[in-house]
């Protein structure tokens, strides 16, 4: 998968594209990521993107020409997948992170300041995500969530893809409790069933616990109970 990430903070990226799972496919080049400077698309001396809004209000809008000529400077871009984070958008869940990860290729439109003028929004982005009911100074944040959460699902990026099928929300439900050595730490100890080696009982019990923990936590994830 490539993925183009337009912001106007690049430095943002240097930590979070280096380190780690994310780190290790894009250098095994499982993953193909290239951040871009959005001024560098601009054409004054000043490398504007931002004005004030049409109609007054706080704060400064970012302007439309930078972003269609930094995205249309692109290879590929009239088919790829255009996403602008935006509160008003798409909540991201991981259904969306499936759907997206089936895209050979993203473009990652990172907004700042008020806002971006919507005609980025009508005619240039494909999508408009959001990653949550609340605010952020920009969209830099949600683009290395994004790009993480569809990492774990190229082959080969996470070692054992059995982890993958059992993480939370995949299977619809959250993940059951995990537990290591030592089995008894501050008078804690781990459920004696994981120490049983009954894998019959192990595997009844993590269900039974991820329905419970779901129930608890998330019961918005349960279809609703058709007795009432």
């Amino acid at each position: 998968m490539k993925v183009d990430i337009v912001t106007i903070f690049p430095g943002y990226f240097e930590g979070p594209l280096r380190e780690a799972l994310l780190g290790r496919a894009i250098g095994d080049d499982l993953l193909q990521v290239r951040v871009r400077d959005l001024r560098e698309a601009t054409s004054d001396r000043h490398r504007t993107v931002d004005d004030t809004p049409f109609g007054g209000g706080p704060g400064m809008v970012m302007k439309p020409e930078p972003w269609f000529d930094a995205v249309e400077s692109i290879d590929g871009w009239g088919s790829a997948r255009r996403i602008l984070f935006s509160p008003a958008g798409r909540r991201l869940d991981q259904g969306l992170v499936e759907e997206l990860g089936t895209s050979a290729h993203l473009i990652l439109m990172c907004g700042r300041y008020e806002g971006i003028d919507e005609r980025v929004a009508e005619h240039l982005a494909t999508d408009e995500i959001s990653i949550g009911d609340y605010v952020l100074s920009g969209g830099e944040a949600a683009a290395v969530v994004l790009v993480e959460a569809i990492s774990r699902l190229i082959e080969g990026v996470i070692g054992d893809p059995g982890s993958v099928a059992a993480d939370s929300f995949t299977t619809g439900l959250l993940d059951h409790p995990h537990f290591t050595r030592p089995a008894t730490y501050r008078d804690w100890e781990v459920p004696e069933v994981l120490r049983s080696g009954d894998h019959a009982r192990i595997e009844a019990w993590r269900a039974a616990q991820a329905l419970e923990r779901t129930r608890q936590r998330r019961a918005d994830l349960l279809p609703p109970d058709p007795a009432g």
